[in-house]
């Protein structure tokens, strides 16, 4: 009688044991969310990478010896033909790092950016995507590179 029972358990064992796998397969919410918010990006001609966060931005490093990973979101300007130029965002402003330092002071009203860069035919941010899962700045965000881009030719 003991044996029938043990049997029971065992195979009750097994069924949790494969529910549980099957339930830890599944997306969390979060990442679903950045998976959409980045494919939505992709479909206006944003290019969203995620790229260890580089040195000159001073954003907080995941570990003493490892970057931080930060999401760049670019646009590529074909006949662009920009120099290099990096500004980090403080207090809403940017603050030039490197570069021609006519941008110097001037208002950024979107939310979440540490930097924008700019070089070759490339301008990008480096941008807190937590803060807009929904993508609802995604427009002012390419817009804006835009902008930069158009200043600095």
């Amino acid at each position: 009688m003991t044996t029938d029972y043990t049997v029971y358990w065992v195979v009750g064992l097994i069924i949790l044991f494969l529910l549980g796998s099957i339930f830890g397969l599944k997306v969390s919410p979060r990442e679903k969310a950045l998976g959409q918010l980045r494919e939505r990006a992709r479909k206006m001609s944003l290019h969203p990478r995620l790229i260890p966060a580089p040195e000159w931005t001073w954003i907080a490093k995941a570990s003493e010896t490892r970057a931080s990973m930060v999401a760049y979101y670019s646009i590529l300007v074909p006949e662009g033909k920009f120099p290099l130029l990096r500004m980090k965002v403080k207090d809403q402003t940017l603050e030039v790092v490197t570069g021609d330092p006519k941008f110097n002071g001037q208002a950024i009203d979107l939310k979440g950016i540490y930097a924008i860069d700019m070089q070759a035919n490339c301008v990008g941010a480096y941008w807190d995507e937590s803060v807009d899962f929904s993508g609802e700045q995604l427009e002012a965000m390419k817009q804006y590179l835009q902008q930069l881009a158009t200043q600095a030719s």
